[in-house]
């Protein structure tokens, strides 16, 4: 496989991979995806356990953990000291995925707030960079970073939102990652801004188990990082350059946002 790219959020210690999560990993590895980051949801001993028996079988994947907005009425100060633990011992590279979802409102706004501000502020004191989820919350998330003076960079995941945000985020050192919404039919608008965001601030991902990309909607129902080659055309097409280009480019930028060498690079 000539390509190296990365899947820069996948769920895939979610129920829906119990059955073939190896097989899964070793699928995307035939497909040319070098690495995966891994998200660990600390209010979920299931969704910890099996992120970290992940990554330390597969050296090629990280994780990152945190507190996700839907989550957030189930913080406790207990949830920030295992964050903690696992940045001394080293297992994450990021605090993620946080931030705040206004669309479903599945925890109260206030507290998806607070709880957003408390985990940036864990995130500076541990110097890594963050994975941030906006929904529908694009000038209170750009908002809360500004206010609490965070840092030390990070990614806005499976980008939705509006030019004003990306340009905003990456004012702030943050990469934008674009996932399979980027090659939904009623995705121009988002495809306009993904034209005009600098080839060294992208990242592409899955976030598996969503979001097929629209190529395989028809045969698939469940999103793995081996489809990441999939949005990474498309967002190729709409820059301008070879898929090799746009690889290189958004695994350099992993690389460089979580402090992680990938081996047998192809670049």
């Amino acid at each position: 496989m000539a390509h190296t790219l990365v899947d820069s959020h996948a769920h895939l210690e979610m129920e829906e991979f119990d059955e073939d999560r190896d097989l899964v990993v070793q699928r995307a590895f035939r497909e040319g995806i070098n690495s995966i980051l891994c998200l660990a949801d600390v209010t979920n001993p299931k969704s910890i356990k099996k992120t970290f028996d992940l990554t330390e079988k597969y050296e090629s994947l990280i994780a990152a953990a945190g507190v996700h907005p839907h989550q957030a009425k189930h913080f406790t100060p207990s949830h920030a000291q295992r964050i903690e633990k696992l940045a001394v011992e080293k297992k994450i590279k990021a605090v993620g995925e946080i931030g705040l979802d206004f669309h479903y409102n599945f925890s109260p706004r206030l507290e998806q707030e607070e709880v957003f501000r408390r985990q940036l502020n864990l995130a500076q004191k541990l110097g890594l960079p963050v994975v941030v989820h906006s929904r529908n919350s694009s000038k209170e998330a750009a908002q809360a970073i500004e206010q609490e003076r965070f840092s030390k960079g990070g990614v806005l995941h499976c980008f939705s939102e509006d030019w004003t945000l990306a340009k905003q985020m990456m004012d702030l050192d943050f990469f934008i990652s674009f996932s399979g919404i980027l090659t939904f039919p009623k995705a121009q608008p988002l495809r306009e801004i993904a034209e005009k965001i600098p080839l060294g601030k992208l990242l592409v991902e899955t976030d598996s188990p969503y979001l097929v990309p629209f190529s395989l909607k028809s045969e698939k129902k469940r999103n793995e990082p081996a489809h990441v080659i999939e949005t990474a055309k498309v967002l190729a097409g709409i820059k301008k350059v070879s898929l090799d280009k746009l690889a290189c480019a958004t695994s350099q930028n992993f690389e460089s946002l979580f402090m992680f060498e990938i081996k047998n690079p192809r670049c």
